[in-house]
């Protein structure tokens, strides 16, 4: 069972099992949706048993890996692997993908083209974390962009023509700089390879090393998304259901943020030290910023994105830390916003099934007559605002405790950064304590109470959410839950990320040995 190719029939099985579905003899849906349902639990059994039996917690360096030759005058191989980068977010793929398949359980138009297309997302999205060929890197990220808008398209709201059109053009319009940087780095030097590892071995100028990181950055940016990049996810979520909002927030912005760790900081360290003040401002804008900007929405699905984009700035200032526990947080931060930022967008999309509308002005009182759905907006909520004992405060402390401790940075500029984003922290609770209070609590509306069935939480629902937020209060409770996966591998990015400091600014050549306990130099 050691050799048995693990990754590849992870990525494969679902996409075959999607295959299988027009076949299935289905006129209302109900067969096909269990049928999808037992595909991706088999899958995700295999993701857990995979990590289980094969993965190592001491080992920084790729593992499960498997290379098969498909063009080998190219070098170019389907490869893949997982380390301490990939696996987590693996098995958070795995975790959310069967979770919003229970969600699309009231789909009843064309069901067999949506759950088609949610089982090829499953095996798209896990693609991307564990490929390991820059080529086949650039193919998944485009494929997984397809069922996307379709799904966007089809089952949106009234605007879903125009949001599914606009995703396209961002996301589409980003992989460009993926595939042109991509190929620079391929075919720079005497050799020709599009193997991740062969390709970070090459020694690039710091010329090329900033042009290289500016394109990545730009294409991972409309991913995550960072401002000004960020404007297609609000349009995205304003019109998607509950099932395509979970693989938006919870899978789909965290590949921007792999993509920045994998390539940016791993594969081009010089360009990483010359841009992380950058990618740290870039993080505070996005926090303050979209904070504001969400506690002025009064829709309930604009009022959540604009969330999950200042949540991701923690990303961002984590990554540009230069500290173990600075990066850590950040890796964390994805995973927490993954399962946060799921059950909120599915809340919404269970509200929205009883009231028919998303307007704040439009709720008021539902609580009353919803108390379990009463509860579970509040303990998802109460998760976004990173109360202490669930994983988002802890994730986001450890972003600010590394960030503040790094020694790559002055006082003034770490003062400054610090005191920003805790104006992003305060407001959030802001926005979201204001937003449970329009929505469920004083008097009902009389018109909306007369015309809708507010019926409670059904057993599936409340199940769903009771998915979510167990692993979120165990991380809470105890962070070395999923610490411990990638701790290795994000202590081995920052001391090659932090040996490239001195190089830049003070021109101090380190030993591979020296590097790991010297302190790096400040930035001014």
């Amino acid at each position: 069972m050691t050799h048995f190719p693990w990754l590849t029939t992870i990525i494969l099985f679902p996409i075959a099992a999607a295959l299988l579905i027009p076949f299935i003899p289905d006129k209302d849906g109900k067969t096909v949706r269990w049928y999808s349902l037992i595909v991706s639990l088999i899958d995700f059994a295999a993701i857990v048993y995979a990590f289980y039996r094969g993965y190592d917690f001491s080992n920084p360096n790729l593992q499960l890996v498997e290379s098969y030759p498909w063009v080998p005058a190219l070098d170019l191989n389907w490869s893949v692997g997982a380390d301490g980068l990939a696996m987590p977010l693996v098995i958070l793929t795995g975790f959310v993908t069967t979770l919003a398949v229970m969600a699309a359980w009231p789909v009843t138009f064309k069901p067999k083209l949506f759950y088609f297309l949610m089982l090829a997302m499953y095996g798209g999205q896990i693609a991307v974390f564990a490929v390991q060929d820059m080529l086949l890197f650039f193919l998944v990220w485009e494929l997984e962009l397809v069922p996307v808008y379709l799904i966007l398209s089809i089952w949106g709201g009234k605007k879903r023509l125009y949001a599914a059109t606009k995703f396209i053009l961002y996301t589409a319009g980003g992989s460009l700089f993926i595939l042109v940087a991509g190929l620079t780095m391929a075919f720079y030097g005497d050799t020709t390879t599009f193997d991740m590892s062969a390709i970070a071995a090459k020694d690039y100028p710091l010329t090329l090393q900033l042009f290289l990181y500016g394109a990545f950055l730009i294409a991972y940016g409309v991913k995550l998304p960072i401002f000004p990049l960020h404007t297609w996810l609000p349009d995205a979520h304003g019109e998607a259901t509950a099932p395509a909002h979970m693989l938006l927030a919870g899978i789909l912005l965290k590949m921007g943020g792999y993509a920045l760790f994998r390539m940016n900081m791993g594969m081009l360290p010089d360009a990483h030290a010359v841009f992380a003040p950058v990618l740290v401002i870039l993080g505070v804008v996005n926090i303050v910023y979209a904070a504001l900007t969400s506690f002025a929405q009064r829709n309930l699905k604009r009022k959540i994105a604009y969330s999950s984009i200042s949540h991701m700035g923690f990303v961002l200032i984590g990554l540009g830390s230069f500290t173990d526990l600075g990066t850590s947080g950040a890796l964390l931060q994805m995973i927490s916003h993954g399962l946060i930022g799921a059950s909120l967008f599915f809340m919404v999309g269970a509200t929205y099934d009883r009231t028919h509308t998303l307007m704040l002005d439009e709720m008021g009182g539902v609580g009353q007559r919803m108390k379990k759905v009463f509860a579970m907006w509040t303990t998802c909520s109460l998760a976004s605002l990173a109360l202490p004992g669930m994983s988002g405060f802890v994730a986001e402390l450890m972003v600010f405790v590394g960030f503040a401790t790094s020694d790559a940075y002055s006082t003034t500029f770490k003062a400054i950064v610090v005191f920003l984003a805790a104006v992003g922290v305060i407001l959030t609770p802001i926005y979201l304590l204001s937003m449970l209070r329009e929505m469920l609590y004083g008097p009902e509306n009389k018109e909306l109470v007369s015309h809708q069935a507010l019926v409670d939480a059904e057993p599936r629902e409340v199940f769903i959410i009771a998915c979510l937020m167990v692993p979120v209060i165990g991380i809470g409770f105890y962070p070395k839950l999923v610490t411990q996966i990638y701790d290795a591998t994000t202590a081995k990015l920052v001391v090659m990320a932090r040996k490239s400091v001195p190089s830049l600014v003070n021109q101090v050549a380190l030993t591979p040995e020296t590097a790991a306990i010297a302190p790096a130099p400040t930035i001014q």
